[in-house]
């Protein structure tokens, strides 16, 4: 194709004639799961960034797709940076793939990002499919606040990085945690994760995510460890952990909330603040405000 007869996909301004750089989601397991946009720029870009062209070259024919790979991944990503860029100077269209998912998202390509934005080389992203936010949405656990880890270090240095975590919990940290984990390794990962947050603390494993044998399991961290003693982990695996549940508050606890919330706020302000940092219900909140106001 023409270096000019690409036409832009997301329904905005065209592209300057410094080409642009296109971040295109890929299905994570069952291959339905891609966009039409997505297809289209598979079709219609100069070349695909990729991190194994094998796995995208598989997509490809599922699609009658035919165009150029380029192999791009953690290891070459910064030795690739200067050829990239040049190619998108001259007008070229560049798409960047991952195996499986979305790119950047705990896979290589965030460098390159940052490098386009330097040079004023338009950028854009076609969403689509993504494991930890697949395996977020069904967990039932809350989806905000959410902090995605991507894949943790090994053996002792992970031991320390769910201990800063649990002290961040201490700290006031509430949030649900996601990450990518190996088969391998999982039962380690849960009894580690015992030690440190509790066996009470719910978790969930999300295994095969849109595939035959998805599977997605909630329970207590030690409920969780039996299971997979008994039923060896296979497959691709996010692994998420619950919030802490918050201790109720004590009536003197709220009335001393309250009494703080008070003096800088008006009343429905104060029981709103309050009431959101507590499991109190809201009403019962607003009683002991109304009575404090009226002491």
């Amino acid at each position: 194709m023409s270096e000019n007869s690409y036409k832009p996909l997301q329904g905005n301004e065209p592209p300057t004639s410094s080409g642009q750089l296109i971040l295109v989601a890929t299905p994570i397991g069952n291959m339905a799961d891609i966009t039409l946009r997505a297809l289209e720029t598979l079709k219609q870009a100069d070349a695909l960034l990729c991190e194994d062209t094998r796995v995208t070259s598989k997509i490809l024919r599922h699609y009658g797709i035919t165009n150029t790979l380029l192999t791009f991944h953690d290891h070459n990503e910064e030795e690739q940076l200067t050829f990239l860029l040049s190619e998108l100077k001259k007008g070229k269209t560049l798409a960047v793939v991952s195996d499986a998912g979305t790119p950047v998202f705990s896979d290589p390509g965030y460098r390159l990002v940052r490098a386009a934005h330097a040079e004023s080389i338009k950028v854009t992203a076609l969403p689509g499919a993504n494991a930890a936010i697949t395996a977020l949405i069904l967990s039932g656990f809350p989806p905000a606040p959410f902090m995605f880890l991507g894949f943790m270090p090994r053996g002792e240095a992970r031991k320390k990085q769910y201990a800063m975590l649990k002290a961040s919990e201490q700290a006031g940290l509430s949030a649900t945690l996601a990450w990518y984990e190996s088969p391998r390794r999982l039962l380690e990962t849960l009894e580690m994760l015992a030690e440190i947050f509790g066996p009470e603390r719910e978790a969930a494993v999300g295994r095969e995510l849109t595939k035959l044998y998805e599977e997605m399991i909630r329970a207590p961290l030690f409920s969780l460890i039996a299971h997979f003693r008994e039923n060896e982990p296979r497959g691709e695996i996010t692994l998420l952990l619950a919030p802490p549940k918050q201790e109720q508050a004590s009536e003197q606890d709220v009335d001393q909330l309250l009494t703080q919330a008070l003096e800088t706020h008006s009343l429905k302000d104060a029981v709103t603040l309050v009431a959101g940092s507590t499991t109190l219900p809201r009403k019962l909140v607003y009683k002991r405000a109304l009575a404090l106001s009226q002491t």
